[in-house]
């Protein structure tokens, strides 16, 4: 396991809803700075300590799901001033976007490229482009073809609470205990490591977070009859993050970080993609070590939180109470945001955090995974070297 590729360094911006504080930020000026702030973080953890711009970054993997094409990732990497060398890609896996992105950088390295590469994932909903066919706008490209099942993921949220029985009141608590969660996160000021500033903005927009499930039981079910509601349901957002991830002979001596020990990319069915997460978490903790380990052994995990109802399923197929502490400990999207091609990687940010920052002993373990449109679902097994 010496040669698993290691996170050495992770920061993300702030996340903002659509159309608020980062607003007119596009993807590119997003993530630019996300970019430099992990190359500026490993050179001064390095032994010695080595100017950045003599790190040679062999790409940047970027996620993205609904921006302006053009390949964001490159366009980043030229506006934070990597040099024309050094080149980009961008990927589309839905909201696992930005962990399959760490996933493909990793993979990289796994095949012998000795180089660091930096990954993550960046969405501007607020400046994403309108898209049409014959002249006609829609909202989203279909998640599955004709014949399959495609429901938006609003609706697939509702059809899961309906389907495993989960009711308002659940969700309303799970959502509620995000937003307590991350408004004690910003209190004591567990963010602060993690936060780059973009274009005067250096603070996540919590909006309502301190709502508890009385003011939460206001909102009204976005279907009738149903038990869905903006309260219990994600923000749209915009926001970057990254990592800076190194082969194992890189990281240097006295360098903390989390290596990335096993992942796994399933599908599921269609109707129900909120649970993809759970077949995911399960088989890429069977991958670890060759002889797997169990959902006892995770110390921490971060699941992208798009619905309480769809985490609450995942952590039921799971095994894992709502509330146990292990999971978002400092909230999730439910309180900061979903920025979608960004997420899984903000994942990936707050396990660093929570792990690496935080002190935890080395052979201490975090997940990071999200459930993907369309019926699949992304999770990756992460382990605290030092």
């Amino acid at each position: 396991m010496s040669g698993d590729p290691i996170v050495v360094a992770a920061r993300r911006t702030p996340i903002a809803t659509r159309g608020r504080g980062l607003a007119e930020v596009t993807v590119d000026r997003l993530a630019a700075p996300v970019l430099r702030a992990v190359l500026e973080d490993w050179a001064a953890a390095s032994t010695p300590p080595h100017p950045t711009p003599t790190v040679a970054v062999a790409d940047v993997v970027l996620g993205n799901c609904m921006g302006p094409g053009g390949n964001p990732a490159r366009v980043a990497a030229l506006l934070a001033g990597l040099g024309v060398e050094v080149p980009g890609m961008t990927v589309d896996r839905q909201c696992g976007s930005g962990l399959a992105a760490v996933i493909e950088a990793a993979n990289a390295i796994r095949g012998g490229d000795e180089r660091p590469r930096i990954a993550g994932g960046v969405e501007s909903a607020s400046t994403a482009p309108v898209r049409s066919v014959d002249g006609v706008p829609y909202d989203r490209a279909p998640f599955a073809p004709t014949g399959f099942p495609d429901p938006g993921m609003t609706e697939a949220a509702e059809r899961l609470a309906a389907e495993d029985r989960i009711p308002r009141s659940r969700q309303d608590a799970y959502a509620a205990r995000s937003r307590r969660r991350s408004l004690a996160a910003v209190a004591d000021g567990r963010y602060a490591g993690e936060l780059v500033p973009v274009e005067g903005v250096s603070g996540d927009e919590l909006g309502a977070s301190g709502a508890d499930e009385r003011v939460l039981a206001r909102f009204a079910p976005l279907f009738e009859g149903g038990s869905v509601t903006g309260g219990n349901s994600c923000r749209v957002s915009d926001g970057a993050a990254a990592v800076l991830l190194v082969p194992g002979a890189l990281r240097g001596v006295g360098v903390p970080g989390l290596a990335l020990r096993a992942d796994a990319v399933v599908g599921c069915d269609p109707a129900l993609p909120g649970v993809g997460a759970a077949a995911a978490i399960l088989e890429a903790l069977g991958r670890v070590g060759g002889t797997g380990r169990t959902v006892a052994d995770v110390a921490a995990f971060e699941i992208v939180e798009a619905f309480a109802s769809q985490t609450i399923a995942v952590l039921d197929r799971i095994g894992v109470a709502d509330g146990d502490v292990r999971v978002c400990t400092d909230g999730g999207a439910l309180a900061l945001g979903h920025p979608w091609g960004a997420s899984g990687a903000v994942a990936v940010v707050r396990l660093f955090s929570r792990l690496v920052r935080g002190g935890a002993p080395a052979g201490t373990l975090g997940v990071a995974a999200a459930s993907v449109g369309g019926g699949m679902g992304v999770a990756a097994v992460f382990e605290v070297v030092r």
